[in-house]
């Protein structure tokens, strides 16, 4: 509908944008240096951020980035995981059949990551998505997932992503093991009003638009509901354009915007 109205190759404001294409904010190429440098040092970090902020992109566009003839990318996002189904989730990523008691399991965990730096010369990227759910018993493990070598040198990189109250929680004293093991924190922000104005029409450009959508109000009009977060960026420029259709207009403007915004708040 929007494509065809408008005149699009593709539906812009979409998560399937490829992540070579993606619009880097500072907060994002800062979060992305952070990572690559985890990664390089196989660290143990911690990406915070708001919900929809764009954690889940940069984990994406990471994996993407990697190559994989050095890397194995291993991404886990499950928040009932026990310890022991951790470790089982985690070899049958590897492609190890796993032993059914934990301890077992754990041992055999080790030796896959020791085996793939040492023989094979790669590092696990290991990524821990939506960590703010976990209950303590795994946050607790987690800690011992880079003790190796009696804690002397590390064969991955162990990446725990999750929203702001992830930190605090991990200010609690009862893990103050795992936050004196992380190696770099990054909390991922919202763009800049001046970044918002740049994000909307190279979105549109790449989707085969050939003139602005969105008149300069409408934009500053959605920063200032969305606090320049990504996905609801995503979500109101999408509902603006469905509304531009519906009314057979071709621009979207700061009105369509308020009558949108007036949906979202009933």
């Amino acid at each position: 509908m929007i494509n065809q109205f408008f005149g699009l190759e593709s539906t812009p404001f979409s998560k399937e944008i490829p992540t070579t294409k993606l619009y880097q904010s500072a907060s994002f190429k800062e979060c992305m240096a952070r990572l690559h440098y985890m990664v390089r040092t196989r660290a143990f970090g911690l990406l915070s951020g708001e919900i929809g902020s764009g954690k889940s992109t940069a984990i994406r566009a990471l994996r993407d980035a990697l190559d994989m003839t050095k890397y194995r990318f291993i991404y886990l996002c499950d928040s009932s995981l026990k310890p022991r189904d951790f470790y089982r989730e985690l070899l049958f990523q590897l492609g190890i059949v796993p032993q059914n008691l934990k301890s077992d399991a754990k041992r055999q965990y080790e030796h896959a990551v020791w085996d793939l730096y040492e023989s094979q010369q790669k590092t696990a990227v290991i990524v821990i998505d939506e960590a703010h759910l976990l209950q303590g018993d795994m946050l607790q493990e987690i800690r011992f997932l880079t003790n190796f070598k009696i804690d002397s040198v590390s064969p991955l990189a162990l990446i725990m992503v999750g929203q702001p109250e992830l930190r605090a929680t991990l200010q609690m004293r009862l893990f103050k093991p795992i936050t004196q093991r992380l190696n770099i924190r990054y909390h991922l922000g919202g763009m800049e009003a001046s970044e918002m104005r740049e994000y909307g029409e190279p979105q549109l450009r790449e989707t085969g638009a050939q003139h602005p959508i969105f008149t300069m109000e409408a934009i500053d009009a959605i920063y200032a509901h969305t606090r320049g977060i990504a996905r609801e960026i995503n979500n109101v420029c999408t509902a603006c354009l469905i509304d531009a259709v519906i009314r057979k207009e071709k621009l979207v403007d700061a009105i369509h915007v308020a009558r949108i915004l007036t949906e979202y708040k009933e």
